[in-house]
């Protein structure tokens, strides 16, 4: 049999993840022995460091050069994490099937109950933004590290809640966890949130034809939709940006979001249209809403981060 060498993070969420996509990939006729190769990102190693300033790449770029040192076969990536334009020569050629794409709050109580001045823990712009514009008394807290480190902090009282992924803590069999799932209408995701990628060399076309046989199609319209809307919009870690496609008989809706750091403005849009022109729907909502004062907003995020 060929070794097929599949590349994941070293953190317990990342081993899950990919273990997950080997099982599946082993369930299939094939030709392959898969074995895993656990690598260190500068994400992983830097975490008194804020992913603004270590930059979109930070959780996939040592998968991708060994992707093209051939010391790895596929990539699995968390497609959040997965910056538009990835490095040349390697490709995305399936999405996994989507778990659920909310955030969720850990924490003693609900949103809306938590008292005034009690702080939560988040990094993510994307989520401080959108929840200072419900709840502008609570205060926010940096946080970095795997997501049992992030809860472990929570329950030695260091925090009084935090805000994270739901598709993490489902993978991780960790639902109990989990005290409120935040409603779409105020907390919008992350463009790719809750998919997994899997990358791989452009020219391996053997290979690309056995892994598109996990290639989840809704998925993969919805994912690849809100990532071109990302991609028009020109945003990055630094601009709180999210977007949410939906796909339901043939049809896909599409949402999303700017937001300014310092206005706290916060602009929603959404369109629909036949899910297999994904592509041209992340486009259209983009420049709908670039008309429409997110190119400022966009601009008044940039100046910030270098004012």
């Amino acid at each position: 049999m060929k070794k097929l060498i599949v590349g994941s993070r070293n953190s317990k969420l990342a081993v899950i993840q990919a273990e997950s996509v080997i099982n599946k990939l082993k369930s299939k006729d094939n030709i392959y022995n898969i074995i895993l190769c656990k690598i260190s990102t500068t994400g992983d190693k830097f975490r008194d460091i804020s992913l603004e300033q270590l930059g979109v790449a930070s959780f996939v770029k040592e998968l991708e050069e060994a992707l093209l040192e051939r010391k790895i076969d596929i990539a699995v990536h968390s497609m959040k994490d997965v910056p538009t334009r990835t490095a040349p020569g390697l490709r995305v050629v399936a999405v996994s099937e989507r778990l659920d794409p909310r955030d969720v709050l850990i924490s003693s109580t609900s949103l809306n109950n938590m008292v005034s001045g009690s702080t939560i823990a988040t990094s993510s712009l994307r989520r401080i933004t959108q929840l200072s514009f419900i709840r502008p008394d609570i205060n926010t807290s940096p946080i970095r590290g795997n997501i049992d480190t992030r809860i472990r902090k929570f329950k030695n009282g260091e925090v009084n809640g935090l805000i994270t992924a739901a598709a993490a803590l489902i993978r991780m069999g960790w639902e109990k966890e989990i005290t409120e799932y935040l409603p779409i209408k105020y907390f919008l995701p992350a463009v790719g949130q809750g998919a997994l990628a899997l990358q791989v060399r452009n020219n391996d076309y053997e290979l690309i034809d056995f892994i598109r046989q996990l290639n989840d199609l809704s998925a993969w319209q919805s994912v690849m939709a809100e990532r071109s809307f990302l991609n028009e919009l020109g945003g990055g870690c630094r601009v709180p940006i999210a977007a949410l496609g939906i796909v339901e008989n043939g049809k896909l809706s599409l949402e999303g979001m700017v937001a300014g750091i310092t206005s706290h403005s916060i602009l929603r849009y959404s369109i629909s249209g036949d899910a297999d022109d994904y592509i041209e729907l992340g486009k259209t909502l983009a420049k709908k809403m670039m008309n429409s004062g997110a190119a400022q907003l966009i601009a008044e995020s940039k100046g910030h981060e270098t004012g």
